[in-house]
């Protein structure tokens, strides 16, 4: 089994922030993520991909449809984007990276061949927080 992973990157807008709750009580479990005027990030997203390579070209998958498709299905629509307002698949959810991920899951997993499998999602919200996710 051969994986492969393609990076690439966006920037978006969100807030932290439950309308069930009150004000003070998001301040206290969100902190500055609870920013009325929302907050932003520069977000690294890692698409691994997994399969045999094929007889004829070497390749487990062509990295340039795999970067088209990670573009057209994912980055068009939260790159320079409020994470809260404009992106559909997080309507009526919270808007954490572990959501975010979940999301980008289901965006990609109709799009890809079936001689491929999507293996993981990795989401650096900062260097030092990512979320990874496989699919369970």
């Amino acid at each position: 089994m051969i994986y492969l992973t393609r990076v690439e990157h966006f920037n978006a807008a969100h807030k932290l922030y439950n309308p069930a709750w009150s004000k003070e009580k998001n301040e206290i479990v969100f902190g500055k993520c609870a920013n009325e005027n929302w907050h932003g990030h520069n977000y690294e997203l890692y698409v691994t991909i997994k399969g045999e390579p094929n007889a004829d070209t070497g390749f487990l998958y062509d990295v340039k449809k795999l970067s088209d498709t990670i573009k057209e299905h994912v980055i068009e629509l939260l790159d320079h984007k409020n994470l809260n307002i404009d992106v559909e698949f997080l309507k009526d959810k919270m808007c954490s990276t572990e959501n975010l991920v979940i999301g980008i899951w289901q965006q990609l997993i109709m799009h890809l061949p079936t001689e491929v499998k999507l293996h993981a999602i990795k989401l650096y919200e900062t260097p030092r927080i990512f979320v990874e996710y496989f699919g369970e």
